[in-house]
């Protein structure tokens, strides 16, 4: 299935969340992970255009962007991406940290369309509190969710092998897929755990 993606709309509060109008209750696949972790740029990889905003800085996206996948021609999106601010990044002002629960607690609890939420931790680093935070959070929602490994790449497959291991034992995992937005990695594998939202 090849998927045109289209940038939706940028959210800071519920009310701004895309509509029915907007998507036809399409289900969404949310990308989450502290700033930094390679958010953008795999969503851009399984895209295969630019069309979240990479930056150099952790920290830039301060709102929830969301973007409608469609198949050829048809108007309704069969499936909508939702990038979510990073968490984790100090310089952050505080007034900004603070808006953030206002709207993406909402979304990740109660969002009807959110059918799998994509949690990216970074295999280069030893697991990170904030993470397991985040998956335990998860888990007590009910929310299915996949913990993906980012820039594989940059590690021989003892390192990786290694570092899986140990965020597994740390965040509680069975499994985590490991992807690299340079080398392709794990990007197909990626693609058939999304497709499987749209046969659920």
């Amino acid at each position: 299935m090849k998927l045109t993606p289209k940038f939706l709309l940028s959210a800071m509060a519920p009310e701004h969340f895309p509509t029915e109008a907007k998507t036809n209750h399409a289900p969404e696949v949310a990308f989450l992970g502290r700033s930094n972790v390679g958010k953008s740029s795999l969503l851009n990889k399984l895209v295969g255009a630019a069309t979240a905003k990479v930056s150099s800085t952790p920290g830039r996206t301060r709102a929830i962007n969301f973007f409608a996948l469609h198949e050829g021609a048809k108007a309704m999106p069969s499936i909508v991406f939702a990038d979510l601010p990073g968490y984790g990044y100090a310089k952050i002002s505080k007034s900004i940290s603070a808006e953030w629960p206002k709207f993406i607690e909402p979304y990740i609890n109660e969002r009807e369309e959110l059918a799998l939420c994509l949690c990216l931790v970074d295999t280069n680093i030893p697991p990170q509190e904030s993470d397991t935070m985040l998956i335990e959070a998860l888990r007590d929602m009910g929310r299915p969710h996949l913990v993906v490994g980012t820039k594989a790449d940059r590690l021989s497959n003892n390192q990786l092998g290694k570092s899986v291991a140990a965020l597994k034992k740390a965040h509680g995992e069975d499994r985590i897929l490991t992807v690299s937005s340079k080398s392709d990695a794990g990007i197909k594998a990626l693609w058939t755990e999304i497709y499987g939202v749209l046969e659920a």
